[in-house]
């Protein structure tokens, strides 16, 4: 347990339920929970996002691994390969290793997308921060392509706080019934 929800800390199977774990904040970007502690998983990453109108998981990219996005609420603009390309809730997109992508908040209401990825994608991670003109429109490119994720994410977290951990915020998932 830490001050922000439950953190994981070992090798073996758990359980936690998204409300308990501790979520991430990161202003422009959204917010976001990856159910892991100090250890990352090895082989997948896995986070649920919630995004507000024009809040983007991330900066365009692309990168070696596989990825799933499902949008479970909500609407997303999901900008592919330079295309424009709403979601909404149920939409799954697969994005297929070296696929240049980022998805964006676009309703009225939060989105909630669940992002699924592979690990081990070599050195660095194999990302790619690229720039793209109709990202940048929407706040989530880089000005310079590059390989360093501090570089890309300098200017959004330069306002940001050191430490974005958070509890969870009531009404960021719906309620189960």
């Amino acid at each position: 347990m830490s001050k922000n929800g439950l953190v994981v800390d070992g090798e073996g199977w758990f359980v936690v339920n998204a409300r308990e774990s501790r979520w991430r904040t990161e202003g422009p970007l959204g917010s976001y929970c990856t159910f892991e502690g100090k250890r990352r998983f090895p082989q997948l990453g896995i986070n649920i996002s919630v995004l507000a109108r024009g809040e983007a998981m991330g900066m365009y990219h692309r990168e070696n691994a596989q990825e799933g996005f499902l949008v479970l609420a909500g609407e997303c603009l999901l900008i592919v390969d330079e295309q424009e390309r709403r979601l909404q809730a149920w939409d799954f997109f697969h994005c297929p290793g070296g696929t240049e992508h980022i998805i964006i908040g676009a309703g009225d209401e939060a989105a909630i997308v669940v992002a699924v990825g592979g690990r081990g994608r070599g050195v660095g991670g194999g990302v790619v921060y690229t720039v793209s003109g109709l990202a940048a429109r929407h706040g989530a490119s880089v000005e310079r392509e590059t390989t360093h994720s501090a570089e890309a994410y300098e200017t959004v977290h330069a306002d940001l706080p050191r430490s974005r951990w958070v509890e969870y915020r009531p009404g960021w998932l719906p309620e189960s019934g």
